[in-house]
Order: structure tokens, then C-alpha cells, then sequence
């Protein structure tokens, strides 16, 4: 159970509303939170008994502050046994209020390191007109975060991205990419020596701007990708909306279709032995899902 007194809590708590309505909202995103980094196994157990550094992605959204705040509130309740380092990627981008987060974690006493790297030049220069900047801008920036994570001695790499992200990342996959994939909760990245977590993954976006702006947090909007038309993660955005307000609940039950696959019953051979499968009840077969076929 999470104590209701914010009195002692960290500095990102301060001012937080007393509300039973806040309350609550707060236990929801801590608690799945939780979830989602015991479930997902992202504490690392190190045979030394050293304590593993996490860097914690922070763009300004209200993803990232609902991120470094609930991170920050597990540590402080003695569940989260690693080091924290906040960072910024400043990438350029003209109008970026690049004073807003220094100041804010300054004053919230939060470790961080801010990294200025001009990756807005290359996309406008590299994309063609008409496409959007999201990839190329995503590559950049993960490569930037990759090397500070080393540069700072971290094991993971720590990103604010949500239940929703994860089910319009797998139906833009569906629809434009002609595969059944999402964004993980845990991953380890191509060169193998850094971990990627997510661990707002159970959380609903809706719960991350709530929390974001009840307290108060600057929250800076993306104005590169954000200004572009026609985005294909705008449009799977509105079908879910649209799916959300005709059957209420149906986001959380597709999110957890996604925790519940059953290799045997989709097409794909590399991931069940339909040429050795021997005849068998359908029971059985349902039980051989239950074998860890996935890499």
C-alpha cells in the first residue's frame, strides 16, 4: 500500500493536490508503474552487489515529467534500488525554451546532465519534402542517447512511452508495416550492451496528462514532428479514439490481447512447429503456447 501523506515524498511531489480524485490517479500510475518493472524483470540483480544507473529520457512532455516523477517516488519508497539520471536532447529545434528544463530540474534537486546536439538541421536537410520527420529524428536522437548512457556509465536507457504508444505503434505496424510488433517493455539494443525499459508501459496516456497537469510541470509540446500533417500515428491515434468512444474500455482489452499471444493460432512458422505438429487436442495445442517460443 502507498502512504496518502505527500508531506516527505521528493521534490517533484511538492505542491501536488490533495485531492482523493489525485490521490488515486497518483497510486494508479505508481502501482503500474511497478508492475510493468517487476513484470518485465528491469531491475538487474548484479553479482557485486553494485547499484545499476538508469538514464531517464526527459523531453518536456507530459510522458516524460508523469516518467521522472513516478521513478523518482519508487526510489524514495526504498522499491526502486538504482540511481537515477535525468537527460535532456536538446536537438536544435528553433523556439526549443532550452532554459525550461535546466531550471526545473535544478530546482527539483534532480541529477541530470543536458546535451545539446543540433539533429534538427540534418532531418529538415535529409528528408525529402512532404515526408515526415519522425524516423530519421527517432534514429538520431537514440543514437545521441545511447552514447551519453555510456559516457555515464548507465545500464539502461529509459524511455516515457505509454499504453497508447504501444498500441498505435503495433497498428501502425499492422496496417503500414505488414507485421504483428509494438514497442517492448524491455529490449536490449543492436550493439548488446544497454537496455531499453519502458516502464509506463501499463499506464494510459490519459492518466499521464492528468498527472502532468494537475501538477503543474512545464511541459514543452514537440513543435518539429508535432506541426507536420497527416501523421500515420495521428491517424491510428484518431481510429482508437473513435473505437475508445463507441465501446469505452476497448484500448485496455486490445493491451491486453497483446499480453496474451497465442503462437499456435496466428501464421507464422517461425514461431510454432506447424510442419511437426502431430495430431494433437486442441487443449494441447493451447497448452503449448504456454512454452516461451518468442526471442
Amino acid at each position: 500500500m502507498l502512504d496518502d501523506d505527500l508531506t516527505e515524498i521528493h521534490a517533484l511531489f511538492e505542491g501536488a493536490p490533495q485531492t482523493t480524485e489525485f490521490k488515486k490517479l497518483r497510486k494508479r500510475i505508481v502501482r503500474y508503474a511497478r508492475e510493468a518493472i517487476e513484470q518485465y524483470g528491469m531491475i538487474e540483480r548484479r553479482e557485486d552487489g553494485s547499484v545499476p544507473k538508469w538514464l531517464v529520457c526527459l523531453s518536456g512532455g507530459k510522458d516524460s515529467y508523469t516518467l521522472l516523477a513516478v521513478l523518482h517516488e519508487l526510489k524514495w519508497r526504498g522499491l526502486l534500488p538504482v540511481d537515477l539520471l535525468a537527460c535532456n536532447l536538446d536537438q536544435g529545434q528553433p523556439g526549443f525554451p532550452a532554459t525550461v528544463l535546466p531550471e526545473f530540474l535544478e530546482k527539483m534537486g534532480v541529477p541530470h546532465r543536458i546535451e545539446y546536439q543540433d539533429t534538427y538541421s540534418i532531418v529538415v536537410d535529409k528528408v525529402p519534402q512532404g515526408r515526415t520527420y519522425c524516423a530519421l529524428c527517432s534514429r538520431l536522437r537514440r543514437g545521441n542517447l545511447y552514447r551519453i548512457a555510456r559516457e555515464e556509465g548507465c545500464s539502461a536507457v529509459v524511455l516515457g512511452h505509454h499504453r497508447d504508444d504501444i498500441l498505435e505503434t503495433f497498428f501502425m505496424n499492422l496496417f503500414h508495416g505488414g507485421r504483428l510488433a509494438t514497442m517492448p517493455p524491455k529490449l536490449v539494443n543492436e550493439e548488446g550492451d544497454l537496455f531499453v525499459f519502458r516502464p509506463l508501459a501499463h499506464v494510459a496516456e490519459v492518466d499521464c496528462e492528468k498527472f502532468a497537469r494537475a501538477m503543474n510541470y512545464p511541459i514543452i509540446p514537440c513543435d518539429l514532428c508535432g506541426s507536420q500533417d497527416g501523421l500515420q500515428r495521428q491517424q491510428v491515434k484518431q481510429i482508437l479514439d473513435q473505437w475508445e468512444s463507441n465501446s469505452p474500455g476497448r484500448r485496455q482489452v486490445m493491451f491486453r490481447a497483446l499480453m496474451n499471444a497465442r503462437p499456435s493460432h496466428l501464421l507464422d512458422p517461425k514461431l510454432f512447429d506447424f510442419i511437426g505438429l502431430s495430431t494433437k487436442t486442441e487443449k494441447e495445442i493451447s497448452e503449448n503456447d504456454e512454452i516461451p517460443l518468442l526471442r
